[in-house]
């Protein structure tokens, strides 16, 4: 009898910490202001794949109040100085095929020229002047529009960032752009976990 005692105080915990875990997650979205895509760049994720020894990274944060997107690229042992680097989207199947580009031709403003360097650049995503002309035009000549696609193809894994050399005119690194949970939203995750676990023990106990 105690042990069902204990086990029914375990199970109305564990709805307790699923509740506000499900309250706390609702809350976290609504306050989110930056969403981060990471990537790694190299040869063999290029279409059609290449033996480049060049490797980078990439991270891309879009922050939902300024409409900010800042770019951070990291690369190295290029077959040669680069000749464009840019965010391309939207592939019709996520993770997989080309796209045209869809931010600022014909390489990111400001970007060192080299077979290796770092960036770090911020585009205000309302201005005509941060998207290739050809991508605004596909978006009926809107640049609201054009900004939506753009994150909808981060969001969906259809856009992705290469760099292009001589060597490899079509593109000689790249990589598609995958979201980064925020920090705070694992968090409450693993509370909810812990939640179930101790739903799943008091079950075994009742059983």
């Amino acid at each position: 009898m105690l042990l069902f005692r204990i086990s029914m105080s375990m199970l109305k915990t564990s709805v307790k910490l699923l509740c506000f875990a499900a309250v706390l997650l609702t809350g976290s979205s609504a306050y989110a202001t930056v969403i981060t895509y990471v990537g790694t760049l190299n040869g063999a994720n290029e279409s059609p794949a290449n033996g480049s020894p060049g490797t980078g990274t990439a991270l891309v944060s879009y922050n939902t109040v300024t409409q900010m997107l800042e770019v951070q690229v990291t690369f190295a042992d290029l077959t040669g100085p680069n000749t464009a680097a840019h965010i391309h989207c939207c592939t019709t199947t996520p993770f997989v095929g080309t796209a045209g580009v869809a931010t600022v031709t014909p390489t990111f403003t400001g970007f060192p020229i080299g077979p290796s360097g770092t960036y770090n650049h911020a585009f205000d995503l309302t201005l005509s002047s941060s998207y290739n002309p050809a991508f605004v035009t596909a978006h009926a000549g809107s640049v609201p529009d054009s900004e939506a696609a753009l994150l909808a193809g981060l969001a969906s894994g259809t856009a992705y960032l290469n760099i292009h050399t001589a060597q490899n005119p079509g593109g000689e690194i790249r990589s598609f752009l995958v979201a980064v949970p925020e920090p705070a939203t694992l968090g409450f995750v693993g509370l909810a976990l812990a939640g179930l676990l101790a739903f799943g023990r008091y079950r075994r106990l009742s059983a």
